[in-house]
């Protein structure tokens, strides 16, 4: 279902699934990666890496399964929904989508609360 999900998705952005990897990892992991690859010195829960071609969206999206728990007790929603969130948001990057300031930041949000309601659908109306 979740590839139907994000296949859903990324065809709503007129684009298309090519390799697509989502890794989880731990806090520490992701950190390292942050540190080596970006220069960042702080924990995140997500981070992509883009091999897309055109409208074939390719990448590896990291996620740290340590940071969407305490993302998910902090915002008060379920693990679930939140790795979910998480995981669209690493998509979301890779069709071209910013979360670098606060207007970014509320398309960003907005595109994440769309894809979440369209698996809720997707998943008969379950709440995720």
């Amino acid at each position: 279902m979740l590839q139907k999900w994000i296949q859903t998705i990324l065809s709503e952005h007129n684009k298309q699934v090519g390799n697509l990897n989502i890794i989880f990892t731990s806090n520490d992991y992701l950190l390292e990666i942050n540190r080596k690859y970006l220069n960042h010195n702080y924990f995140t829960d997500v981070i992509s890496f883009d091999d897309s071609d055109g409208n074939v969206i390719s990448g590896d999206i990291f996620v740290s399964i340590d940071q969407v728990k305490i993302n998910s007790m902090f915002h008060n929603v379920g693990f679930i929904n939140e790795l979910c969130r998480v995981m669209i948001h690493g998509v979301l990057h890779l069709v071209g989508f910013n979360d670098a300031n606060a207007a970014q930041q509320q398309v960003m949000r907005e595109l994440e609360d769309h894809a979440l309601n369209v698996l809720e659908v997707m998943d008969n109306g379950k709440d995720i």
